[in-house]
Order: structure tokens, then sequence, then C-alpha cells
């Protein structure tokens, strides 16, 4: 078994790869071409945890395997440890063999952000130049770093209840991208800026919205990454319903998004409301933004088509160079 570390998949999948692979991934889900159950979550109630287990087969990519992934947000307080940890076990689509095991907290936050990067790749206004970043932890700089590789971003607003996690975020940005030429300022209060940015990426367990529907500005293209549980919530329910939604995958959106779920049930919007798939738009069968002030809305829960995708990339370019560790079991 090939066991592969943080620094290996970084170092064997840049963003602009993970991006492609993301849509390939979100594609092949669409059309029906890859498997992937709803992940099983494990509430871990002591602790304020979340263990989650997510399956997947993406053929097209030979990514077969499944993600164990925590998610405990009084880590950094407590314990001074991550919010998120991951592992990746992949297996061979050939012989069902165990093949290797990967770092999946790196890997989370890559295909996350290269799932944002996808959805600003299709959504985003072509002339999008500012971006505002609401939570700064492990998702916020490939976030950043991903929705930067799509578009010609100059600025990057970033806000965290943390603040020493804001005030480094530039630095952890630019050691994933190190050409990074936009300007990253750190921000106290995100409703100050949020009238006038291009892209917001929200990364939170928010149980709230984050901010009032009345300052979103018309033609804003939201990645909402966080809020992945029913109880969750960073959008406000009347934005969701004068956005054009776009989800990751319908199934997985209507049981688990919380920024979906809360308006549906308030009557705000119905399900015809939330009818596209990100895959969809990859396709070709559902249209991206249709208008300069569409304001247009990512909604991702995450799926594990994502990783396998990504995992099995990695695998196959340390196979390629000699990268990794093997081992025995």
């Amino acid at each position: 078994m090939l066991v592969l570390t943080r620094r290996d998949v970084q170092e064997l999948v840049p963003m602009s790869r993970a991006i492609e692979l993301v849509k390939q991934a979100f594609r092949d889900l669409s059309l029906g071409r890859a498997q992937s159950p709803l992940r099983t979550p494990l509430e871990v109630v002591d602790h304020n945890g979340t263990v989650l287990f997510m399956p997947a087969f993406v053929p097209s990519t030979g990514g077969l395997g499944l993600k164990v992934v925590s998610v405990f947000p009084d880590n950094p307080r407590l314990h001074s440890k991550p919010t998120i940890h991951a592992a990746v076990l992949t297996v061979d689509p050939m012989t069902g063999e165990p093949s290797a095991l990967l770092d999946g907290t790196y890997l989370t936050a890559l295909r996350t952000g290269a799932a944002s990067g996808a959805a600003t790749d299709l959504l985003a206004r072509h002339d999008a130049e500012t971006l505002l970043i609401i939570g700064a932890g492990a998702q916020g700089p490939t976030q950043a770093w991903a929705v930067l590789t799509v578009r010609p971003i100059r600025k990057v607003y970033v806000y965290d209840r943390n603040r020493e996690a804001a005030a480094t975020f530039g630095d952890r940005l630019r050691q994933l991208m190190p050409d990074c030429s936009a300007e990253v300022i750190p921000i106290e209060d995100p409703l100050t800026v949020l009238p006038r940015v291009d892209v917001i990426c929200t990364a939170t367990t928010a149980r709230e919205p984050l901010f009032p529907d009345k300052l979103v500005p018309a033609g804003v293209h939201i990645n909402a990454i966080g809020a992945f549980t029913p109880e969750m919530q960073e959008i406000p329910p009347e934005t969701v319903a004068r956005a054009y939604v776009v989800v990751d995958a319908l199934s997985a959106a209507l049981a688990e998004a919380g920024d979906l779920i809360k308006p549906l049930r308030a009557g705000l919007i119905n399900e015809e409301h939330i009818r596209t798939e990100l895959g969809q738009i990859v396709a070709g069968e559902r249209p991206g933004r249709t208008s300069p002030e569409q304001i247009t809305l990512f909604k991702s829960v995450g799926n594990a088509v994502q990783d396998l995708a990504v995992a099995a990339e990695a695998v196959s370019q340390a196979v390629a160079r000699g990268r990794g560790l093997t081992i025995s079991l």
C-alpha cells in the first residue's frame, strides 16, 4: 500500500488540475456515471464534533474508495489542533485491493477549493476583481487560491472571528500560491465591503446568516461551502430566494444543506428553485450565468467524488514520479 503525506499531495496535484478533475467528477455524477451514496455522519455530542464517512466511485478517473473526515470546531480553542482532520483510502478498481492511504486534511481543502474554483469559473462574471472570504480557517486559503486561479482578482478581503486567522491569511495563501499578486486585506467587519465585492466565499459552521440580504450586490457570485448540516446556515434565505442556485449534488443538498432546507421549510422557495447541479453546467445541460446582474449561488455540502477523483490523480502521479512510502499490511 502506498502512503501519501500532505506534502506529497500538495506537490503532486496543482489547483488548476484539481479544478479540472472536480469538474469531471461532478459531470460524471450528474450524468449517472459515478457513484456517491449519501455520506454517513456520526455525532460526537460530548465534544461538539461530527465524523463523516464518504464513499465514492468515479470510473473515468479510476477513483474508488472512502474518505473519513472529522469536524471539531472547538479544536483550535481547546486543543490547539485544526478543526478538520481527514484520511482517504483508495481501492484498486480492477482488483478491489486497498491501494493507498492519503492525508485527507489537505486534500479536503484542495478539493473544496477546487469545487469553488469550478463554480466560479462557470458562474462568476468574467471581470470579477474583488473577493470576500468569510472564514479564514483551513478551508479559506484554498478557496482564495481557486478563485484567483480562474478570475483576475486584485483584492482579497478576509474576515474571521479569530483575528489571528485573518492576519495570517495572506502568508498562508502565498505558501500555496507563491505567484499570488492580489492584495490581501484583513478586515474587522465584512459588512463594510460586502456591497462592493464580486465574489464571496463562506467557509464557516454558522447557524444563522452571516450577513443581511439587503447588502448583497447585484451580479455577485457566492460560494457557500460551510453549513453542511440542516441546522447550519450561512446565507440569508432572501438571498437564496433571488439567486440562481447551483448545487454539487441535488440529493445531498436537499438532505443536508441548511442554507436550502431552512428557506424550503419557510416557504420562501420550492424544490424547483434548486434544480441545477454544477455537473449539468459542465455537461452543457444547464446554463451558467445568464446576465451581469444575476446573483449566482453555489451551495456545496461536499461530495466524495471530489475526493476520490483528486486522490486517484495524486496516486497516479506518485507512482509515476516514485513518490510516497510503500508499506505492507
